[in-house]
């Protein structure tokens, strides 16, 4: 069994828990805890906080420090889990079902729209609450790309479908629940002004939908230690894995040579020779090579990604 970040995994006791990072760590998915089964059979979302109350005062097994990320997390024995939720699974089992409801008739109809224009749809699966068949009439479309390539296809895709009228761009009240959701370090203009080049979000029908990306295999086992938090300024280098999970930024600062971020806000977030200034937790391996993360815990408060000068935002 392969598991990979934005699959969800189920437990016995009724725990439904996102993937955060591709493989096994001592036999154990690592991953967050995000829904809880009520007794009447439902699901609640819990939030961060929450999740860690819950596991500590109820299964603390699932508690979890990662040798590899230096961080504290949760983590599922491979024989404690009982479903495992697989993006590429659902996304098929959406195209070939017939019936659907009105979120699913939005995600099925964006599909179709990619497909005209020859992206390869079995690069593609749903995650989020589609996934896990805990959608609302006001939940977003959430697909989850498995090849840089075609992901950067659908990118273009969606910037020309824009302009064709056939999807819509965020408005600014789109904009403002977007920005609350994220509660970041930037201000609502300077966020705003990064995430509209990005072209990985969009309207179908009026309803939201986000692009991610995730590449298999592009797992790194060198150990870090955290070094304490520090922000820099410097130029990007290379920006060629910028919207991968994690996201990955080659810079020219004279001692650290990559930004890695784990946190959707910042992926794609600056271009090839922009002068950018990252605030982040220093990490050295024992070799002496340092990198800066942004996204050390899930809110990556006091961390962020913005290119520089500061934007000023009209709508």
């Amino acid at each position: 069994m392969i598991f990979l970040p934005k699959a969800f995994i189920e437990t016995v006791e009724g725990l439904l828990f996102a993937i955060v990072a591709e493989g096994l760590e001592n036999g154990k998915v690592r991953c967050f805890l995000r829904y809880v089964q009520n007794e009447n059979g439902t699901w609640r979302k819990v939030q961060t906080d929450e999740a860690n109350e819950l596991l500590a005062t109820r299964y603390p097994d699932y508690l979890f420090h990662s040798t590899e990320f230096d961080a504290d997390l949760h983590a599922v024995s491979v024989e404690n889990i009982t479903k495992h939720h697989q993006p590429k699974q659902r996304l098929k089992q959406l195209l070939d079902n017939l019936s659907h409801d009105e979120i699913e008739k939005d995600c099925v109809n964006l599909c179709q729209l990619f497909d005209q224009t020859d992206i390869d749809l079995n690069q593609f699966g749903v995650t989020g609450s589609l996934l896990i068949g805990q959608q609302k009439n006001s939940s977003d479309i959430d697909l989850v790309c498995y090849n840089i390539d075609t992901f950067q296809q659908c990118r273009n895709v969606v910037q020309n479908l824009i302009q064709q009228k056939l999807l819509t761009a965020l408005n600014e009240n789109d904009w403002c629940e977007s920005y609350a959701r994220r509660d970041c370090d930037l201000s609502f203009n300077d966020y705003v002004w990064h995430e509209k080049r990005k072209f990985n979000k969009g309207l179908i029908n009026g309803r939201k939908f986000d692009l991610s990306l995730v590449e298999t295999n592009k797992i790194d086992k060198t150990i870090y230690q955290k070094h304490g938090v520090i922000t820099i300024q410097t130029k990007v280098e290379d920006d060629s894995r910028a919207f991968c999970y994690p996201a990955e930024f080659k810079i020219s600062h004279p001692k650290i040579k990559t930004v890695v971020c784990f946190t959707a806000t910042y992926v794609g977030q600056a271009q090839n020779g922009e002068i950018i200034e990252i605030s982040g937790q220093l990490e050295q391996d024992e070799y002496g090579n340092q990198r800066l993360i942004v996204g050390s815990n899930r809110e990556a408060r006091g961390e962020y990604i913005k290119v520089l000068p500061p934007i000023v935002q009209t709508f």
